[in-house]
């Protein structure tokens, strides 16, 4: 694989993680918010589906192309900027792996309240407050890696 390509499919990927990450969390918000429980079961389970295809998919493309690049271009991975990116990656990655979960329990709350034509159970909304607490320092993670990304800062 050459530089530019393995560079353009670390791009891509970063911006499919980033993309699909932040455009599910805003649907999956404004549809947890409208309180309408048949269209938060049907945002929540294609928000879980975008997760398995779109964000899974980038979460593991991301640092084989990131530290393949990393190599290619001499740099090593304790380079300042490259090791923070690492660590922050890591630290979104630790706030994703939770959120999974979440959205995986609060599909089956949304999906089965619609179905029995009733309120979404209490859990559903401490659900979504851990769900809204982790996303914030993993999105916030995600901003700085896309900086030390373009910038590389010495």
């Amino acid at each position: 694989m050459t530089y530019l390509l393995l560079k353009w499919t670390h791009i891509v990927s970063s911006t499919l993680l980033f993309g699909t990450g932040i455009g599910s969390a805003y649907y999956m918000l404004m549809a947890s918010l409208s309180r309408d429980v048949r269209a938060i079961a049907v945002v929540v389970r294609l928000v879980v589906l975008a997760d398995w295809i779109f964000t899974t998919t980038a979460i593991i493309v991301q640092p084989v192309t990131g530290l393949w690049l990393a190599s290619l271009a001499g740099w090593p991975w304790t380079t300042p900027w490259i090791a923070a990116s690492i660590a922050l990656y890591m630290v979104a990655g630790a706030c994703w792996l939770p959120v999974v979960w979440l959205q995986l329990r609060m599909r089956d709350m949304a999906c089965t309240a619609a179905q029995a034509g009733e309120p979404l159970p209490p859990e559903y909304g401490r659900y979504l407050r851990y769900w809204v607490l982790l996303g914030i320092p993993a999105f916030a993670a995600l901003v700085v890696v896309f900086f030390l990304m373009v910038a590389k800062p010495t």
